[in-house]
């Protein structure tokens, strides 16, 4: 291990921090700190967020070919500056069973169970913390620190890697976010104050109201009250505005968050068990016309224009999750009247078999496919393929089945990804199957790394995290989709870019017009 950490003994002192944490997940601490890092960038300061220990099914891969939390990389848009691995440099993505894959400044160090991680690596984690946040200190003026979960965890306060000891460390105040949807948020907030130490109680300077919806006049009572139990100021109440469109972090927003299906246009996605990085599907709620349907288990396919198969952090479980189901079936029935498509392990799936003999991805071994793509796969690797991707669509004859109809008019264009997989596929040249992509830059199907993905029938698939997120790429896909049924295709500006850029400066400006800032200066900088 000591070969992740380079001595950096240097510290600008005149960087100043400030730290958001909140009463409980899901609070509004990732969207505070991208309002917060935009409106000091917009101010003229260089700023980075940062934070020290992240769990999250949907990362990014930096420029360094690191894995960082996706909510980094947004933050990092916010504070419009590129990602880096020390932004977030300990990522945990659970696996199920409490065991996670843990991440250390970008690279993976293997799969652990809480016990081992807690106790075994705490120190070695502890110091990349500081090593990547004093790396960050030399680059910028402001670094605003994101918590995790609560700081009241007090079960868990000797461990604490995200929230107190992190303020600590960083000699940073702290901003405390609760959101008032849940429920009982006077409760959250006074019981957060009560059950901190006075050590760690120091660092707590004010609080902040997150997704109120309603008459302002009648919370005042209650912030009278709270301000008075805490001895701190409510610095503001934040409305809950359902227009901002911006990545979510966790597969837990995939049960309260609603998708639009009254679309011209609607994508089957299915909701694999082990799903991740369903990110991929974001750019399509961007689109006027385009509605998503999430797609359980049990649940019927329904009338929908095209299926795509996302991430997943277990090919081969959830590839026998689907067959259990019954929804291999009726996925492989719709292949003959509509696109299928796969991502990663979705693409995995797709495959005829997946090798996994040494039971390296999980308990069930190698496993079929649903032979909807002429692929075999493997996990034979001992290290992840983690990586930026840069890719050429080939020409209309080198594609076969609906990728030739779909992509001819954007042949020899340039597309854009990000790969994180272990295992390899390889096509069977002695069928109507070609590879979807030719690769420039990155890994792709296996090792020779010439090629990405696969495509014939209705059904193609890529390692290519973000593919959609290639407005040429996806303009094609839904114009395909669009004339099919007899509409008129789209063209003009990429509606995901404009939109998320709009939300980011949306979001800071909600937050300038809701909450004192000149009481956000004065911790900032005082």
């Amino acid at each position: 291990m000591t070969n992740i950490f380079k001595a950096n003994k240097k510290v600008i002192l005149m960087v100043k921090c400030l730290m958001v944490q909140g009463t409980s997940s899901n609070a509004g601490k990732s969207m505070l700190v991208a309002a917060l890092c935009r409106i000091y960038k917009n101010r003229g300061y260089n700023v980075a967020p940062f934070k020290s220990q992240n769990m999250s099914l949907n990362s990014y891969t930096t420029k360094e070919n690191g894995e960082i939390g996706i909510a980094q990389m947004l933050q990092a848009e916010a504070a419009m500056v590129e990602p880096s691995v020390h932004m977030n440099p300990i990522l945990l993505k659970p696996k199920g069973d409490f065991t996670s894959n843990v991440i250390i400044q970008g690279k993976s160090i293997g799969d652990m169970n809480f016990y081992q991680y807690q106790h075994d690596y705490h120190n070695t984690a502890f110091e990349a913390i500081q090593e990547s946040f004093n790396i960050l200190k030399e680059k910028y003026d402001i670094i605003i620190i994101e918590g995790a979960g609560s700081p009241a965890e007090i079960n868990m306060r000797k461990e604490d890697l995200a929230n107190m000891e992190i303020a600590h460390m960083a000699d940073a105040n702290v901003i405390l976010i609760a959101d008032i949807e849940m429920g009982g948020v006077f409760a959250a907030i006074a019981g957060t104050y009560v059950l901190l130490d006075d050590y760690d109680r120091s660092r707590l300077k004010a609080t902040v109201i997150n997704k109120f919806r309603g008459n302002l006049d009648i919370l005042k009572p209650g912030l009278d009250r709270i301000e008075e139990i805490t001895k701190a100021p409510v610095l503001g109440v934040l409305p809950y505005d359902e227009t901002l469109k911006l990545p979510e972090e966790d597969s837990a927003s995939l049960t309260t968050h609603v998708f639009n299906e009254n679309k011209d246009i609607i994508i089957g996605v299915i909701r694999l068990p082990k799903i991740s990085n369903f990110t991929d599907i974001d750019p399509f709620e961007f689109e006027e016309d385009v509605g998503i349907k999430m797609i359980n288990l049990n649940d019927d396919i329904g009338d929908v224009d095209a299926i795509i198969i996302p991430g997943t952090r277990n090919s081969t479980k959830d590839a026998k999750e689907l067959f259990d189901s019954g929804l291999a079936t009726k996925i492989i029935a719709k292949s003959h009247e509509i696109p299928v498509v796969g991502i990663c392990g979705g693409y995995q799936i797709l495959g005829n078999i997946i090798y996994d003999d040494d039971k390296k991805e999980s308990d069930v071994g190698t496993i079929e496919g649903l032979k909807l793509l002429d692929i075999e796969s493997k996990f034979q690797r001992t290290e992840k393929i983690v990586t930026q991707s840069e890719a050429v669509i080939p020409e209309k004859e080198d594609l076969t089945g609906i990728a030739s109809a779909i992509f001819a008019k954007i042949a020899g264009e340039k597309v854009t990804g990000y790969e994180i997989h272990e295992g390899t596929s390889h096509l069977d040249s002695s069928k109507d199957v070609c590879p979807l992509l030719n690769v420039q830059k990155g890994q792709g199907n296996n090792d020779e790394g010439d090629f990405d993905g696969a495509c014939n029938g209705n059904v193609f698939g890529t390692y290519f995290h973000g593919i959609f997120h290639n407005y040429n790429f996806r303009r094609e896909f839904l114009n395909y989709l669009r004339v099919k049924k007899g509409l008129e295709a789209k063209y003009g500006d990429d509606p995901y870019e404009t939109q998320k850029d709009y939300s980011l400066n949306k979001l800071a400006q909600i937050v300038e017009e809701n909450i004192d800032m000149e009481i956000i200066d004065e911790l900032l900088f005082s």
